[in-house]
């Protein structure tokens, strides 16, 4: 019988996992799980609870949060002789990874995912001491998801991002920045930098669309110096995927990426404070395998969409 250990939030998404856990574990254990429980109580719980899984040789662990749980959990495994593949409930507030993934939204289908058994091996990025599995960015403007209320992202979702950029730019200055990246380098005056792993980004689904999550690099957009109608022209670009030929705005793949700064500025990683740059940044090639759709799953998924898009 396979071992499988839950990881969970009990606040994310209004407790929505924690409601359907009796659920979780009796349709787990028809599909031949030997299922125990972990519930995080305090910030990095979900790290310590993921190292313990690995060392006790779980097969399988299963998340259920937001992205800051899994990338504790992530942090947790990553560096782990043994591994356990990694399934995925959403439970968050903007759920970005799960998005990236084509998981399904409802605990229900999130669980058949893991259940249908199919995985991957998917790349995770590392900047200094700590692990990203979606994005990893500076700049006083990446620090716009923590001012965004959460009622307002719901209700007009990425036009809020740009009200709020907006809303902050008078204040800010650029900061002379130097990337070095596979050899090349990058030096100028800049406004934020992102360094992605998926292409999904803050609610921003074609900001890296060329993003792979298994090809050993990283897709890094940079801001370059702007005014307020060159910030919105470029953000409102983003959300179509055309900002690649605003002149304000770099973009490059690469493996190895090296940042520094002459002032200072702080890291966000997936969407958490990661400390300040300089930041040495490297692509973990495959290196946590997880719980994937199949492509029945991830058709039935868009149709589930397309007929609630309908109805509203």
């Amino acid at each position: 019988m396979k071992r499988c250990r839950i990881i969970y939030n009990p606040t994310a998404g209004r407790e929505s996992f924690k409601n359907k856990l009796p659920d979780v574990l009796v349709k787990l254990e028809q599909a031949g799980f030997e299922t125990s429980v972990h519930e995080t109580t305090a910030k990095g719980n979900a790290t310590e609870a993921a190292k313990l899984a690995a060392e006790r040789k779980f097969d399988t662990i299963i998340v259920a949060g937001g992205d800051g749980t899994i990338n504790e959990v992530v942090s947790g495994l990553a560096e782990a002789d043994y591994r356990p593949r990694l399934g995925i409930v959403p439970a968050g507030t903007t759920n970005d990874f799960a998005r990236a993934l084509h998981l399904p939204k409802s605990v229900d289908k999130a669980v058949d995912v893991i259940v249908a058994g199919q995985t991957k091996k998917l790349d995770i990025g590392k900047v200094n001491q700590h692990y990203f599995v979606n994005i990893s960015g500076g700049g006083k403007l990446t620090e716009v998801s923590y001012e965004v209320p959460s009622k307002l992202k719901t209700l007009i979702g990425q036009l809020a991002y740009i009200i709020k950029g907006a809303e902050l730019l008078p204040r800010l200055r650029p900061i002379h920045t130097r990337i070095e990246y596979d050899g090349a380098v990058f030096e100028e005056e800049i406004m934020l930098f992102l360094v992605a792993n998926t292409n999904s980004v803050g609610g921003f689904e074609k900001l890296a669309p060329d993003a792979e999550m298994d090809d050993g690099v990283f897709d890094l957009l940079v801001l370059k110096k702007c005014n307020i109608a060159e910030f919105i022209r470029a953000i409102t670009a983003a959300t179509r995927g055309a900002h690649f030929d605003d002149p304000n705005v770099f973009y490059v793949q690469a493996k190895n990426i090296k940042i520094e700064t002459e002032e200072r500025m702080q890291l966000n990683i997936d969407g958490e404070y990661g400390g300040d740059l300089p930041g040495v940044f490297t692509n973990l090639k495959q290196h946590i395998e997880y719980y994937l759709p199949t492509d029945e799953q991830i058709k039935r998924g868009k149709e589930d969409k397309e007929t609630e898009e309908a109805l509203d």
